[in-house]
């Protein structure tokens, strides 16, 4: 028997019509990259960077293996050192053997300032700080160095005193060669024996540096005026267009039938552009090609001091790429941490509002958030509580006119539905399901090196009691 004395209102939600949203998207993020980033448009599909000619240039760093649970240098990674890069494998294949596996502690001093510089060591794991004695005695920090950086090749090479002392910040894990294992290669080979002649005698070029232009200045007397000129790279680097491709399906039945207030087909192709948009965000990032986290130059990469970032890191990152200075790209987390460290020195940073959205700043130049910024040794932050390892914080310096960071796209496509991305119809096949090609067209492009720089062995998860 029913006793209701009026209609329900589960009854009249059947004739009601329900507001709808479009279809929530929780991967989903604000992409500043792609917002900051300024946008090259081709029309031949290559982005050839013509540059003035510079001297040959590694990535500063001797990479290494693990081998029965010990750390063996990479052979081929030993032409980072300028006398070696043209040597033999043979050559280097015995170099390598004589470097020893060294443990330190923290607080431990590799090398003295003024002892005899009888080792080259490579970090294998850890961090080191070299300081020397300032002209009124004081200390002072040159640089702090991390994994895969060596020291000191010159003052080893020469048989010199070890120019400034060398102290280990962390725990870690160091290769280690005499300087007679380099005399008996030098011994044996005579390329090799003329290449470390002609290094030790030095002509003062530096290795990444660009071939001078021969000037004069002055307003006395009648000089002879140098003749000079500009040379250039013979095989400048070309990017090519990469992409971010999909085919998404839509049944016909499912767009006819279901699509009277939403558009099926619009939705869908909606969600998949911003997934689409996702990937490229994380391609420029960390391509191992072209990704801009593995196009800094070895002279562009700061160690961290403590760990933490601090504003120290972020000044040192401002003297890399002082040159009218975009903004720092990193994870939450990182600039989190970096918020910390501000504040338990006192000097919050200042907020301001780019994109729409409020942002931290330093010395002026926002930090964006991305979560495609990878975390090294652990998970990236996304994660439900596992331990995070490393990550890393970049500058740029942005557009042509500045020769800095700059996005390639093409000027068009056919089927274009946003700018380098496309939506080809490829027909409805026998099931009735239609295909639609979904293709995202782009590149990124670092104009000369100083234009960016990377802050690395970034920690994030050191708090501070304040109680």
């Amino acid at each position: 028997m029913n006793d209701r004395l009026s209609l329900s209102p589960d009854s009249a939600r059947q004739l009601a019509t329900a507001t709808k949203t479009a279809p929530q998207m929780r991967g989903t993020t604000p992409r500043y990259l792609l917002r900051a980033l300024p946008w090259v448009d081709l029309k031949s599909g290559v982005y050839r960077v013509n540059r003035r000619r510079t001297f040959m240039l590694g990535d500063d760093r001797i990479a290494t293996h693990t081998d029965g649970g010990s750390p063996r240098v990479i052979p081929g990674d030993l032409r980072e050192l300028p006398y070696l890069r043209d040597a033999e494998e043979s050559c280097l294949t015995e170099l390598a053997g004589a470097f020893t596996e060294v443990s330190f502690e923290a607080g431990q001093v590799l090398a003295q300032e003024g002892d005899p510089a009888e080792r080259l060591w490579i970090i294998v794991q850890g961090r080191a700080e070299k300081r020397v004695t300032g002209r009124y005695g004081e200390e002072q920090l040159i640089e702090v160095i991390g994994d895969g950086q060596f020291f000191d090749l010159g003052a080893w090479t020469r048989e010199e005193q070890a120019p400034y002392r060398v102290r280990a910040l962390t725990p870690g894990t160091a290769l280690c060669a005499d300087r007679g294992a380099l005399a008996a290669l030098a011994d044996r080979d005579a390329g090799v024996r003329n290449s470390i002649t002609a290094y030790v005698s030095g002509n003062g070029v530096r290795p990444g540096a660009e071939v001078p232009v021969d000037l004069t200045s002055g307003h006395v007397g009648e000089p002879d005026l140098p003749a000079t000129y500009v040379d250039y790279e013979d095989a400048p680097r070309e990017y090519h267009m990469t992409l971010a491709q999909t085919i998404l399906r839509v049944h016909t039945r499912v767009h006819d039938v279901y699509s009277g207030d939403v558009d099926q087909t619009r939705q869908q192709a909606l969600l998949t552009v911003e997934a689409l948009r996702e990937r490229q965000e994380a391609a420029l990032l960390n391509h191992p090609e072209f990704g801009l986290f593995h196009s800094v130059a070895p002279g562009q990469r700061v160690q961290t001091r403590t760990g933490s970032p601090t504003p120290d890191d972020l000044d040192e990152l401002l003297s890399k790429v002082w040159k009218q200075p975009s903004f720092f790209l990193a994870h939450p987390k990182a600039i989190a941490a970096f918020g910390r460290e501000c504040t338990r020195r006192g000097v919050p940073p200042v907020t301001d509002s780019r994109f729409g959205s409020p942002l931290l700043t330093w010395r002026g130049v926002p930090l964006l958030p991305s979560d495609k910024v990878p975390f090294s040794n652990g998970v990236s932050g996304n994660g439900s509580g596992a331990a995070l390892g490393t990550t890393e914080i970049l500058l740029m310096r942005m557009g042509e006119a500045d020769r800095g960071v700059v996005g390639l796209r093409p000027a068009e496509v056919a089927d274009e539905v946003e700018p380098g991305l496309s939506m080809r119809n490829m027909g409805t096949d026998q099931k009735g399901i239609s295909s639609y090609l979904m293709t995202a067209y782009f590149n990124t492009a670092v104009l000369v090196e100083d234009a960016i720089a990377v802050l690395q062995n970034v920690e994030v998860n050191n708090y501070h009691d304040y109680s």
